[in-house]
Order: structure tokens, then sequence, then C-alpha cells
């Protein structure tokens, strides 16, 4: 096992430690409704359900979760009849609840301390199918690592399925009541987005560590880093809707959040990757 989080450089501790920080906002209320997944075996998440049709039938597969935070999304997984489910986070405080709620509801799932850089060597084992989605590769600075990661987990022949905000949609930010680009589309490992917000995009409560850091990457970057790492691209999804609330005014309908009307047919929010390793 590695020695945990703590050896990342300062930016990425950063983000560590904001992750860390939220945990306790999402556990609570307006949170991810962690009473749902123990009261009801049936619970699938709306990230899985969403994605469910990329994923197919998991039905004695293993299945390896990537920055799977609390573990809702791990659990759904298991649930939809994987025969195994490991989740890795570089969030301990994270994994901490994720095993907690996994004791609860009693899925077969576990958790994995490591950040994305180190999971393959850390866990050293191979999967049919790694899933990653959404709102995850923006805190990684080295999207090349990241893919060599994702094909060092996998089995020849095992699948990937990615989702995620749209690269393009990464540009934009809502000013004065109006979504329009705003920050850059090629970004500098050494140029961070960096913020501070305390708040989450769920949940109530303050986020004590308020200080994030967030990258782009283009498509461009993320197909070669898949390709140069092994993987064979299979199909790439776009889809005009968001699992969360992106802007103040974009439009909740069903499990998704829209644009405004008229940008709706305009902008891609979100897109998906499947791929398979050689």
């Amino acid at each position: 096992m590695n020695d945990g989080p703590a050896e990342l450089d300062p930016l990425l501790a950063e983000n560590v430690a904001n992750w860390n920080s939220r945990v306790p906002v999402h556990l609570g209320p307006g949170g991810y409704e962690i009473e749902q997944y123990i009261n009801d075996p049936t619970r699938v998440s709306q990230v899985v359900a969403f994605d469910q049709p990329m994923l197919g039938n998991l039905s004695g597969l293993s299945v390896v979760h990537l920055q799977c935070h609390i573990g809702t999304d791990t659990i759904s997984l298991a649930r939809l009849g994987a025969g195994e489910v490991v989740g890795i986070d570089f969030s301990d405080a994270a994994l901490d609840a994720a095993r907690d709620l996994a004791a609860q509801t009693g899925d077969n799932a576990r958790f994995i301390l490591s950040d994305v850089y180190r999971a393959a060597a850390t866990v050293d084992q191979h999967f049919d199918l790694l899933y990653t989605s959404v709102g995850t590769i923006c805190w990684l600075d080295d999207i090349n690592q990241w893919a060599a990661n994702v094909a060092g987990l996998l089995k020849p022949g095992g699948r990937f399925v990615f989702r995620d905000l749209h690269p393009v949609m990464w540009t934009y930010e809502e000013v004065d009541g109006q979504i329009v680009p705003h920050f850059p589309y090629w970004q500098q490992p050494d140029q961070p987005l960096s913020h501070e917000c305390s708040e989450s995009y769920v949940g109530t409560g303050t986020v004590a560590s308020p200080r994030t850091n967030e990258w782009n990457h283009t498509v461009a970057e993320v197909l070669n880093a898949l390709i140069t790492s092994g993987l064979c691209i299979e199909h790439i999804e776009e889809y005009p809707g968001c699992d969360w609330q992106l802007f103040p005014s974009t439009i909740p309908e069903g499990s998704q959040y829209f644009l405004p009307e008229k940008l709706r047919d305009k902008l891609p929010v979100t897109w998906a990757i499947t791929a398979t390793k050689g």
C-alpha cells in the first residue's frame, strides 16, 4: 500500500484537504442522502443509473471505481450485479464514510486509499471494468499519468467507462446572469484555476478547507492520453445535461440540469468515452 496522499505536491494536497472537508457536508442535510441507500437495498445512484447503458451487464465482473468519493456510486455498481467492486480515492475521510456505508448496507464493496497516479501500483490487481464519473479529472494536473493508471488497472480486453463535464463547458461561467466563455480551454499544468469556496455542490454545511486547484483537459489531450496508454476508443458521446447545478440559471429536469433554452442546442455540457485495453 502507498503512504497516502500526504506526499502529493502542494496543489494536489490542497485538493485532498478540500475533499476531506466536504465529507461531513455531503453526509449531512441536503447531501448524498445516505439513509436512502441504507433503507432501500435496491437504491442506485442517479449517476450510475444514467451511465448504466454504457456499463452494460456487470454480472460477475470485477469492477474498479476510480475517484469513488463516499461510495454511493461504488455500492450502486455492486447492486447492478458486479462480482467484485473496489473503490479508490485520495480522501481518507471519504473512504471512512464509504466503508461505514458498505458495512451498514451489506453490499460487497471494498475501498482503498490512493491518489490516481499511484492507483495501479497500490492496488496491484487487474479488473474487467474501470469506471469513473463525473467531476473527476479536473482535480488532476497530469492527464497522461491518469490514463496510464487507468490502463494499468485493466485486464487485457478490459473496458473503461468514463463520463465528465465537457472540456468546452469548463471554459464557461455565469457572469451577471449570462453564461459566457470565461476560462482558458488550453491550460498548462503549472497554471491551475485556483478558487476558494466554502460551499459544495450538495449539502448545506461549510467546507472547512475551501481552496481548490483545477485543470481543464482538452478533448485531444484526453483521447490522446488514453490511446497512448494502450486503450482503443470504442465510442464517444456528448450530452446537453449535467448531474449537478453547474450554473445558477441551469434548469433541473429529472436527474439532470440543462442550460437555458437559448443555449441548450448550442453547447455540449457533458461527454462520455468507452474504451478497451488491447
